[in-house]
């Protein structure tokens, strides 16, 4: 198949970009979505400098890797979010600063403008990331949340991030939100909502992730032709659910991944129960020939095992959409 493979190093920027880039072409990838965090992408030396960026595409080159796609979810979670201090963790001190809500969403923003730009001189045309959201907390609606306290929150997203996305457009690229808990957007009725916000504008579209859809209930696959349009970058990541012992259920009871009591977990691909042939078989049908990028996250497993397996594991679920119908032998010419 056309599509490439690539392994996104989020959950590896503990490693320098190069060892991140010689271990991914071991395990068997064509390329690395490259994470704007720990060493592997400077958004702020990118988007000045095109030289930095030959730079990154020398070392992956050097590697018999290539780049179609960059990550900022980090920065993208604090545009929206009601800031505290859990999110110092996450955040790199020039946009932390004092702390203030105000000037860390003010920053956040500013360094999401900067990530477009970056991308822009990387020669890639996506970015993925989150949004964040002010109206997360108000998930369960009580006590009472009213229509009015919804709509604010998502008025408000777009006034946050249409500046954003005006800047993701003079630069050709477009922003692909990772459908998730947290954010403004985390299934399909959200997720509508959330174009509607924006009115529509086609540079706000979606890292299409299954793993965060099917343990809510989600059908996984009508979101894949539901946006047919707006899939801008997929994300290969299985999980399964229904697996606990009945005393934690799907909001996940304060307890950590791989806590066997819980009802969800993510797992390594193939090890879950994401149905993949339905999600290539959609992807056929809309017509998505970008990468396929694994993001591997299996706290039960050794990462680089499961990476290795991952790779192949798409390689032989992936497949060409037929280019002629299997009946057109009996067609009488």
């Amino acid at each position: 198949m056309s599509r490439p493979v690539t392994l996104f190093t989020g959950q590896w920027a503990d490693l320098t970009f190069e060892v991140a880039c010689q271990k991914a072409k071991a395990f068997g990838y064509d390329g690395i979505e490259l994470p704007c965090w720990g060493d592997h992408f400077d958004v702020s030396q990118a988007s000045k400098s095109k030289s930095y960026c030959d730079g990154r595409h020398e070392i992956l080159a050097k590697h018999g890797l290539k780049t179609w796609a960059i990550s900022n979810h980090l920065a993208g979670q604090a545009v929206c979010d009601n800031i505290d201090a859990r999110h110092k963790s996450i955040l790199p001190p020039h946009i932390w600063g004092n702390g203030k809500p105000d000037g860390v969403r003010k920053r956040a923003a500013e360094e999401m403008m900067r990530t477009a730009q970056a991308a822009k001189n990387l020669g890639v045309k996506v970015v993925n990331g989150f949004t964040g959201s002010s109206i997360w907390h108000y998930l369960y609606s009580f006590p009472p949340v009213s229509p009015q306290m919804i709509a604010d929150g998502f008025a408000q997203f777009a006034a946050a991030w249409n500046p954003i996305l005006d800047e993701f457009k003079k630069c050709g690229v477009k922003f692909a939100l990772e459908v998730h808990p947290t954010e403004i957007a985390f299934d399909i009725a959200s997720a509508e909502r959330a174009v509607k916000a924006l009115k529509g504008r086609k540079e706000f579209g979606f890292n299409y992730d299954p793993s965060h859809l099917g343990y809510q209930g989600v059908d996984y696959v009508k979101f894949i032709r539901t946006f047919a349009d707006r899939i801008y970058h997929v994300h290969m990541k299985d999980a399964w659910w229904g697996h606990g012992d009945g005393t934690v259920g799907v909001f996940g009871g304060h307890t950590n991944f791989g806590d066997a009591r819980r009802y969800w977990d993510f797992r390594s691909l193939g090890h879950g129960d994401v149905n993949f042939e339905e999600i290539i078989v959609a992807l056929n049908d809309i017509g998505y020939t970008g990468p396929l990028s694994v993001e591997w996250e299996d706290i039960r497993m050794d990462r680089e095992h499961g990476a290795t397996e991952a790779c192949a594991f798409v390689r032989k679920v992936d497949f060409k959409p037929s280019n002629v119908a299997f009946d057109a032998a009996f067609e009488k010419k």
